[in-house]
């Protein structure tokens, strides 16, 4: 059988996939050799504030495209459909919440860790210790993904095994966030956000040309029910729908892009607020070309095994195997092409894993270490040395979870879905802060709590009841040679035979959980091929049905809603005791209006406080040149 086991790289690929490596390793030492004079906090975490736009705005989009966006949109659209790839749309609405309410907030402050935040706008500590460990905890499984996910997927057209891949990248990766810094990431960023975009595009291209042109692509998806878009049910327990996608991708540009640790960090390493904001643009037209790309190799893989599925007829163990499958299979005899796949996938590995390690580096040193009474006023240069030292630890134990994924199987996938829980949550807090001027600290830690606690709820009733598994749209294994569609129908009769013995009837929850087991995963994907399936009824959904899509903002609606009842009861905060440059203004006003005329003998207060912030706002500032770029006042 052609299986993907039984293909491997040529000489030629590996020559690409080394040079990924040593590229990578060459930045690393030049950004630290080129450095050496910067002996800064901010020049290690962010750049000195004066890095220039253009490479800034490619790792702003690098950073968060990771080698599973790579793997996993592809895999979306051969078995699941376009419905997803409509989030677009969501994204373009929320990157301008990012631009114009979030960004001028947040920048002005010039501050390193995002958190720091939490402690001018609540002044709690409490509160600041329960963000930096969610952030801290969901980074690290995010590392460990980021690592144990493509290497699992690659180990099988690689000579590498899966933890040898793990050490290899994470090794790499932690070695120049090291020495170089942010600097380091952001231009290493640039040549593996290259590498992933033209590495896809290739395979797209070519295979589009073999298929008879575009037209003809999405002609056979469009005929195998691929192509779908306006899915307009309300429901928020379907999976995919016109809503539910909008409402993901409205919310991701709050938590990937706005509120981000790893983000601020690019966003802060600009001159100037207007070139941040500019980012934004730039940021936004990168993703669609992106994501538009990751989006179309999925419909041409789909394209190309139409009516003979890799999955179905065992060629390929894994759904999200099906584009390296696809460039070993029809691509292998254009030397070196393999290779530069391979290579674009490992890019999606570094550039994601160096900005996390790097924003890691960050919130330990702001928000953990250096507050500490043994490191108070420790000199900056030797605080540089101590991040470096942090930078090297984190990417040792983003390896260990990365190793440790494999071990733990089923566990490992709990974790990630319970860090997820978390964002919405995270997020919550500092979207309150800035548009919700009545929140105090109370609010803010009830609703943060309530938030994570409904959430980690949903997934954990969900991996209960094993409803882990979507449903695949359906799949042909017509047109495969014989051998293998005996295999297919041999193993799709068995099934059969098997359910109807046990009169029971088998649905995408009960395969979901046993999600670990690789023969019954294989089971699933033979079953749903197949068109019609009299004996699978459609599942009772319940809350624990609700769409992935809904829990980042469900999340934030709690912690905001919760939190505003909380500070409601225990006293909000007073318009007049909020600072002005911590909140969204148009916000803060309807707050006062709304303050005086509820409480109108506090007028007075209200006034004065605004006429204090309109002269603080008119104070003449001098520009002044300095090595950061910054202006500062005379």
């Amino acid at each position: 059988m052609d299986t993907l086991e039984s293909k491997s790289l040529g000489a030629l690929d590996y020559v690409f996939f080394s040079a990924l490596l040593v590229v990578s390793i060459g930045i690393g030492i030049y950004s630290a050799l080129r450095g050496r004079g910067n002996k800064t906090t901010e020049d290690f975490l962010v750049g000195g504030r004066d890095m220039s736009p253009i490479p800034v705005a490619i790792s702003l989009l690098g950073g968060v495209i990771s080698a599973i966006s790579i793997l996993g949109l592809a895999t979306e659209m051969y078995y699941y459909g376009t419905q997803l790839s409509l989030n677009l749309v969501g994204c373009f609405v929320g990157i301008f919440l990012v631009q114009f309410i979030i960004l001028p907030v947040m920048y002005p402050l010039k501050i390193i860790s995002l958190n720091e935040y939490l402690i001018m706008r609540y002044h709690s500590p409490a509160l600041r210790k329960l963000a930096v460990a969610s952030k801290i905890f969901l980074s690290f499984i995010y590392m460990g993904m980021c690592l144990y996910a493509p290497s699992l997927t690659l180990s099988t057209v690689t000579s590498l095994s899966t933890w040898q891949s793990i050490v290899i990248m994470g090794t790499i990766c932690t070695f120049y966030i090291t020495i170089g810094g942010v600097k380091a990431v952001v231009y290493t960023d640039v040549i593996q956000t290259a590498l992933m975009l033209g590495g896809v595009l290739i395979v797209v291209i070519i295979c589009v040309v073999d298929l008879g042109g575009l037209g003809n692509v999405f002609r056979i998806a469009n005929e195998g029910g691929r192509i779908q878009f306006f899915n307009m049910d309300p429901n928020p327990l379907v999976r995919h729908t016109f809503w539910s996608v909008q409402t993901q991708g409205f919310y991701s540009m709050m938590g990937w892009i706005g509120l981000n640790q790893a983000t601020y960090q690019r966003f802060a390493s600009v001159p100037t607020l207007s070139m941040a904001r500019r980012l934004c643009v730039f940021f936004i037209v990168g993703l669609y070309v992106l994501w538009l790309t990751f989006y179309t190799s999925g419909i041409v893989a789909f394209a190309t095994y139409s009516d003979c599925d890799p999955l179905t007829s065992g060629r390929i163990e894994k759904a999200d195997q099906i584009l390296p499958y696809l460039v070993l299979d029809k691509l292998s005899h254009l030397t070196g092409m393999a290779g530069l796949f391979v290579a674009a996938v490992y890019g999606g590995v570094l550039s994601s894993l160096s900005t996390t390690g790097n924003s890691l580096a960050a919130i330990i040193w702001e928000d953990v270490l250096k507050d500490l009474p043994a490191l108070k006023g420790v000199r900056d240069q030797k605080a540089t040395y101590i991040i470096k030292f942090i930078s090297a630890i984190a990417g040792v134990i983003g390896i260990g979870v990365g190793m440790l994924a494999g071990q733990l199987g089923s566990i490992f996938q709990v974790s990630v879905s319970i860090s997820n829980t978390f964002s919405g949550s995270y997020t919550g807090i500092f979207m309150a802060g800035i548009c919700a001027p009545w929140m105090n600290y109370k609010g803010a830690i009830v609703g943060f709590v309530c938030g994570v606690v409904f959430n980690a709820w949903l997934v954990i009733g969900k991996f209960y009841l094993g409803l882990g598994s979507p449903k695949k749209l359906p799949l042909s294994i017509e047109g495969c040679p014989e051998t293998l569609l005996g295999l297919a129908n041999y193993t799709i009769a068995s099934v059969l035979n098997m359910t109807t013995t046990s009169s029971s009837s088998i649905t995408d929850s009960s395969m979901g959980s046993v999600l670990e087991d690789d023969s019954l995963n294989y089971l699933d994907s033979a079953i749903t091929s197949t068109t019609s399936m009299p004996f699978i009824e459609e599942e009772q959904k319940t809350i624990y049905n609700l769409s992935y899509c809904y829990t980042g903002v469900l999340g934030l609606l709690i912690t905001v809603v919760i939190g505003t009842i909380v500070s409601i009861i225990t006293g909000p905060v007073k318009p007049y005791e909020v600072e002005a440059r911590l909140c969204f203004p148009p916000c803060l006003r309807l707050y006062k209006r709304f303050w005086k005329w509820l409480k109108p003998e506090e007028a007075f207060k209200v006034d004065a406080h605004y006429d204090l912030v309109i002269s603080k706002e008119k104070t003449p500032m001098v520009v002044v040149k300095n090595v950061s770029g910054l202006d500062k006042p005379e």
